[in-house]
């Protein structure tokens, strides 16, 4: 499997017909919730989404991440891959390896249908519960606004000896950076066997994942269309242009990478589902990779590292039952 990729003029005619959201894409951003009042309800959903609204763990774009937090970061990734593996997902050689079998393990099943948004949705979230059940990391999560750097990614600090070292032009193994020298374990493709974490750089195709094209997506009032318009389009060029291992769909989680990029995909989710919350949080559409009907009582499956959960627990980001996040903007 591939990353399917959709250039945005091609995107523009594939979507040119369908319904279209009632307000403007270029005003949407993240906001807190707004005041709940807490009791009344039984099974206390009222209360934790109060008490979740009240305290929410807020994703800081890159650019407003302090250099402790960054550093903080860093070092709870780098404790994840000196963690021996849980065992459970054979031939990981790590912890963090873990997350990137597990992925490799449901790529067929979470890829190239509906079921990618809330599948990463959780994937990431449990990735940070362990960092800071397993690490001690105790700041906030970053994303990445990519939009901000399309076709040119490796201009951002991001990408320096600091952090998570150079993207590079050429199919080359990462030689400076926090993750120098890292042997991945998991990949490529269905395969097996080490090799190093590389990438090959490609500005054109970091291009795609500019204001533009996410406000195109942004647009479409249909679940089924937001995601496949964001799947082929910024979320598949954003792998392919770091190329390497980002490029591998089934285990592209063994570039740190990752998780900033997949944090910028579930941002750009969310805020479509701001513009509409009334339905965005009480629906879902789509198909599995079945073609089964995707609906709010569809399992998402973690592999026993967090408990697996439907997706009507995930919609909202801000429910307290099981996620408790927004983004900065």
């Amino acid at each position: 499997m591939s990353h399917n990729l959709v250039p945005f003029e091609e995107a523009q005619q594939r979507y040119a017909n369908v319904p279209k959201a009632k307000s403007d894409p270029a005003t949407y951003r993240d906001r807190p919730a707004p005041s709940q009042k807490t009791g009344g309800s039984a099974d206390g959903i009222e209360s934790a989404a109060a008490s979740c609204a009240s305290n929410p763990n807020i994703r800081y774009e890159w650019d407003n991440y302090s250099t402790s937090d960054r550093q903080a970061l860093m070092s709870a990734i780098k404790c994840l891959m000196n963690k021996a593996p849980s065992g459970n997902f054979s031939p990981s050689k790590s912890r963090y390896e873990d997350f990137a079998r597990l992925h490799q393990m449901y790529t067929n099943n979470v890829h190239q249908n509906q079921k990618f948004l809330p599948w990463h949705r959780y994937f990431i979230w449990t990735f940070e519960q362990v960092l800071r059940d397993e690490c001690g990391f105790d700041r906030a999560f970053p994303w990445f606004d990519e939009t901000k750097h399309a076709g040119a990614f490796s201009g951002s600090d991001l990408f320096s000896s600091n952090y998570l070292g150079s993207i590079g032009g050429g199919n080359h193994c990462v030689t400076n950076g926090q993750f120098a020298g890292l042997t991945v374990n998991i990949g490529f493709g269905t395969g097996n066997s080490a090799h190093c974490l590389s990438r090959n750089g490609d500005a054109s195709a970091t291009a795609q994942c500019n204001t533009d094209y996410v406000n195109s997506c942004l647009s479409n009032n249909d679940y089924q269309d937001f995601e496949s318009c964001f799947e082929y389009g910024p979320h598949g060029y954003g792998h392919n242009g770091i190329g390497g291992v980002m490029a591998d769909v089934f285990a592209s989680p063994g570039d740190p990478f990752f998780w900033f990029h997949h944090t910028f995909v579930d941002r750009n989710w969310r805020i479509w589902q701001l513009a509409d919350t009334s339905s965005r949080y009480n629906s879902i559409d789509g198909e599995d990779a079945n073609n089964n009907p995707l609906s709010l009582d569809t399992t998402i499956y973690m592999g026993g590292i967090r408990p697996d959960v439907t997706i009507r627990q995930i919609l909202n980001t801000l429910s307290g039952s099981t996620l408790c996040y927004r983004y900065n903007y």
